[in-house]
């Protein structure tokens, strides 16, 4: 049966087309019936919808011409590379989706990199031919140039109107291998055992309330049927295939998987920590000692961290199974338990990127109707203490005390910015703001360019996207990954409202900065705290010393309202009285500020 079926997936760089196109993809395999179908059908979350890009993977199952195609909708945003990374993995070919409008932009370039590296087929298509501004001849020749293929290799297709894609399944078809069937790599076990043997790779995953575990997974070896009895390798956890089947994209239960398919198995476990993305499965019957696990994925290297806490101390507990549940289905993200004495406990998480971790904080609030903190975020530092000692500080409440510190190293990035010719001025005055050291240029034809650039990450965390978009109108984008750790003059700057530390605002910045960042955090709790009956001081501190501050000036209550005539000694004594009363009011503590949740968004945003 296996040489009947195709897995591939679709890969491009954000916004270039691929949840359109695998939208005509279900129509014309009528895999989705016309009443049902519905823009980017395979991005299941409201926010997909709302932001118009792909956040997760998503799997289906497609029959065309008598085969079966299994096709993966991938992420493009740079921030989502570890999803393509998984979905590459179960597959053997990949549509590299390039828009007609923009030509190759930076993800394009890394997400072709990741496919190459599995050995994949690819299938060049140009997408958005049907746009005024496609310029197809242009996109044709940077894909020669980038791939080596010949231009009748290239298929021309417009997702919206549906030109082209029969074509691409028929390329699929024709281009794509079978199914890869894995080394058998077994030892001591017959002819009839190997051939029987099951092996199949956990790629994603999800939780069901009432089913478990459900393990999305692709059959390297053997088979597996509904309520055969299986063992996961890497946490000898044993459980039952409570069901078996494919995606429509919604289950469908087949009960049996083959060699070669992609689909789900309902696992049953409830302890998220039972199933993890990257195990190998196999049946009970089987030793676990005799078989070789499939190939894991590569560990992950989060770059952004952050606090994230309930406002509630009472919903510690909703928080912890929301974060397991969610990281059964990111794979990317880890968490670990962070005490803080002025937000109580809750959790440090690492992400990807600054987009990974507002997606993050989006989904536990929707989807488990939480309401947080989120600390500034940061990337991990290396400190190297004068006792000869080293440790990582991914917190700023965790920033030891300057004089036990020798040095501090920060991570380091590699970026590629791929921008028209026009914008590299102002691109590398931007660059040459945030640290960056130039490398070399490499032009990918007369009129684009790609710019290498080392910068420190912490950079590019927050605005800096925005940035490159802004000098570039719009045409460049970029790339990034991990390069080493470096030398760093920083510091730790503490967040003063109303003389009272705020700890979820203490930040780690470069010293040379400090007055610039300080001055940027109190002006927008000057603009967004509302006014109190004291005044309130806002002040940013290193060390004790004050480096930025503003006032929010009191709630002025007209306390003289009530006084008409009389002797202006009245009027004084009660204006007396009320400084009085708010000094108690301070002097008591009930003076104390509450910072809204926005602020923290607004702050992190700035």
């Amino acid at each position: 049966m296996e040489n009947k079926i195709r897995n591939f997936c679709i890969i491009a760089h954000i916004d270039h087309g691929k949840s359109t196109l695998a939208d005509r993809m279900l129509e014309i395999t009528g895999t989705v019936e016309k009443r049902k179908m519905k823009e980017q059908f395979l991005d299941r979350m409201d926010l997909e919808r709302e932001r118009g890009i792909t956040i997760k993977l998503q799997p289906v199952t497609m029959e065309y011409q008598g085969y079966i195609l299994n096709l993966i909708d991938t992420p493009g945003h740079v921030d989502f590379t570890y999803e393509v990374s998984r979905s590459l993995a179960a597959v053997e070919g990949a549509i590299l989706l390039i828009d007609a409008s923009q030509g190759i932009q930076a993800q394009t370039l890394a997400n072709l990199y990741l496919a190459l590296d599995q050995n994949l087929i690819i299938i060049p298509v140009v997408n958005k031919i049907d746009l005024p501004a496609a310029d197809i001849e242009k996109t044709k020749k940077e894909i020669v140039s980038l791939l080596g293929c010949q231009m009748e290799d290239i298929i021309c297709s417009s997702g919206k109107t549906g030109q082209g894609v029969a074509d691409i399944l028929t390329r699929v078809i024709e281009k794509v291998p079978v199914p890869k069937i894995a080394e058998k790599e077994i030892n001591n076990l017959s002819e009839t055992a190997i051939d029987t043997s099951l092996r199949a790779l956990i790629f994603d995953s999800n939780y069901d309330e009432y089913r478990g575990v459900v393990a999305y997974v692709r059959i390297f070896d053997g088979q597996i049927k509904q309520h055969d009895k299986i063992t996961l390798m890497a946490t000898e956890a044993k459980s039952e295939a409570l069901d078996v089947g494919i995606f429509k994209p919604e289950y469908k239960s087949t009960g049996k998987l083959m060699t070669g398919e992609i689909g789900y198995i309902v696992t049953g476990f409830k302890d998220v920590s039972e199933c993890r993305v990257g195990d190998t499965i196999i049946l009970t019957s089987s030793s676990i000692h005799e078989i070789q696990p499939l190939k894991d994925y590569n560990e992950v290297k989060p770059m952004v961290f952050a606090g994230i806490f309930p406002q509630e101390g009472n919903e510690f507990n909703e928080l912890r199974e929301a974060i397991a549940k969610l990281k059964l289905n990111d794979a990317a993200l880890i968490y670990e338990p962070e005490h803080s004495e002025a937000l109580g406990v809750g959790f440090r998480c690492g992400f990807l990127g600054l987009l990974h971790l507002e997606i993050f904080q989006e989904r536990l609030s929707r989807e488990y109707n939480l309401d947080l903190i989120v600390t500034t975020p940061s990337v991990a530092y290396k400190i190297y203490f004068r006792k000869g000692t080293e440790e990582i500080i991914r917190s700023p409440q965790k920033f030891p005390d300057p004089s036990e510190i020798e040095k501090i190293e920060e991570p380091w990035v590699s970026l590629d910015v791929i921008t028209p010719k026009d914008y590299i001025g102002s691109i590398m005055k931007l660059l040459q703001e945030k640290r960056g050291i130039y490398k070399n240029t490499e032009y990918l034809d007369e009129s684009r360019t790609i710019l290498h650039y080392e910068v420190p990450m912490v950079a590019i965390l927050t605005d800096f996207y925005d940035k490159i978009k802004s000098v570039s109108s719009g045409y460049a984008s970029i790339n990034y990954e991990f390069l080493n750790y470096r030398t760093a003059d920083v510091v730790k700057m503490d967040i003063l409202v109303a003389e009272d530390q705020i700890e979820a605002l203490s930040t780690i910045i470069y010293k040379d900065e400090a007055f610039k960042r300080g001055k940027e955090i109190v002006n927008v709790l000057k603009e967004t705290l509302p006014k109190q009956m004291f005044v309130i001081k806002l002040q940013a501190t290193i060390g004790g010393k004050i480096v930025a501050a503003e006032r929010i000036s009191a709630f002025s209550k007209d306390v003289i309202a009530k006084l008409y005539g009389g002797d202006v000694s009245r009027k004084r004594k009660l204006l007396e009285k009320q400084k009085k009363g708010k000094k108690k009011m301070m002097a008591s503590g009930k003076g104390s500020v509450e910072i809204p949740p926005d602020t923290f968004i607004k702050i992190l945003r700035r």
